[in-house]
């Protein structure tokens, strides 16, 4: 069973049909919709600000979801990827996005829809990513705009999470 955790209060809550892998750790002031899945070793870690994820949302294995204390909290949309080992911090992720393997995505970052993060991107505080646009780098710049084929990927890598979870249940 996954590691949740009441912090100052606040106790993480969850929609319908989510899944956490046994290893999985969600800590004090999550919100987490319906279908969602938190993979091996991830955290989603509430406990100095809020964290909110819509619904169809993974977060891959040994992801780190947090936030920054009275300043920053962190806002994840529906039908997001967080892919493994990246770190989402104190951003707003919104619908429909892919953060790819190894990226990190800094305090007060924005990511519209239909957009990608590229793996070991890093996105600097406040970056404004632009709907329908692929970044990567160090630090992430915009690279092109994305087509009809990396929106299927996006649409199919959320859906396959929630079919990987049933393999589990």
């Amino acid at each position: 069973m996954a590691l949740i955790r009441s912090v100052r209060g606040f106790s993480p809550k969850f929609g319908n049909n989510c899944f956490l892998a046994e290893n999985a750790t969600i800590v004090g002031e999550v919100l987490m919709g319906d279908n969602c899945t938190v993979w091996f070793n991830a955290v989603v870690r509430g406990d100095v600000h809020s964290i909110t994820i819509g619904n169809n949302t993974n977060i891959q294995d040994g992801a780190v979801i947090h936030c920054t204390y009275q300043k920053a909290r962190t806002v994840i949309g529906s039908n997001v990827s967080i892919a493994h080992n990246a770190v989402v911090h104190g951003c707003t992720v919104h619908d429909d996005v892919l953060i790819g393997m190894g990226a990190i995505v800094m305090d007060g970052a924005v990511i519209e829809s239909n957009s990608v993060i590229a793996a070991g991107a890093v996105v600097l505080p406040g970056t404004l990513v632009a709907a329908g646009s692929i970044y990567a780098g160090m630090p992430a710049k915009r690279i092109k705009g994305i087509g009809d084929e990396m929106k299927s990927v996006i649409k199919r890598t959320a859906e396959n999470y929630l079919m990987y979870a049933e393999w589990y249940k």
